[in-house]
C-alpha cells in the first residue's frame, strides 16, 4: 500500500487570473474541463469552442482555462494581457487562472493531481502541449484526458456530459 497522501480533488485550489482563490470545492456537483491554454498557439482558436461548450452546458459544466508558457513560449503575456486578449478576441466568460507551470519541477499542485495516478486514480498523464484537456466528473473524479487535437465540442467530450 502506498504511503503517498492522496489529496481529494475538492481540496485543491488555484489563483484566478484576477488573483482570487478558485476552490475546486466550489464546483462540486459539476463537471470541470481543465485546459492549459496559450494565446499564440495553433490551437488558440479552441477558445471559441470552449466558450460555446461552456454556454451550452452552463448548468452542469465549468470550463477552467489555465494559462501556461511552457510550450513554445506561446503565452508570454501577464495575467492582465491574457485576460484582455481572451475577452476581446473570444468573449471568454468562463473562469481563468493565473499563469502556472503544468509540468516540471515547479508544477502547480492542481496539475500534479491531474497527471499523477497515485492522486487521480485514473493514470499518469504527460501534458504534451497547449490545450490538453482533463475532464473531472461531477463527483470529483478524473474521468478523461484529451490531447490538444480533440476539439472541445467533440463527441468524446460532450457524450460524457449527457
Amino acid at each position: 500500500m502506498s504511503s503517498t497522501y492522496s489529496q481529494s480533488f475538492y481540496q485543491l485550489s488555484i489563483q484566478s487570473i484576477d488573483n482570487k482563490e478558485i476552490k475546486m470545492f466550489d464546483y462540486k456537483d459539476k463537471y470541470i474541463l481543465i485546459v492549459n491554454v496559450a494565446s499564440h498557439c495553433g490551437y488558440t482558436s479552441q477558445y471559441a469552442d470552449l466558450q460555446k461548450l461552456s454556454e451550452k452546458y452552463y448548468d452542469k459544466l465549468v470550463v477552467l482555462a489555465v494559462p501556461c508558457n511552457q510550450f513554445g513560449a506561446q503565452e508570454p503575456g501577464n495575467e492582465k494581457q491574457i485576460k484582455m486578449f481572451c475577452e476581446s478576441k473570444f468573449n471568454v466568460s468562463f473562469p481563468m487562472t493565473e499563469k502556472v507551470n503544468v509540468k516540471g519541477k515547479y508544477q502547480h499542485p492542481l496539475y500534479s493531481w491531474l497527471t499523477n495516478k497515485e492522486q487521480n486514480k485514473l493514470g499518469n498523464f504527460n501534458v504534451s502541449w497547449n490545450f490538453n484537456k482533463f475532464l473531472i466528473s461531477n463527483n470529483g473524479q478524473l474521468i478523461s484526458y484529451f490531447k490538444s487535437g480533440v476539439n472541445p465540442l467533440d463527441n468524446q467530450i460532450t457524450d460524457k456530459l449527457k
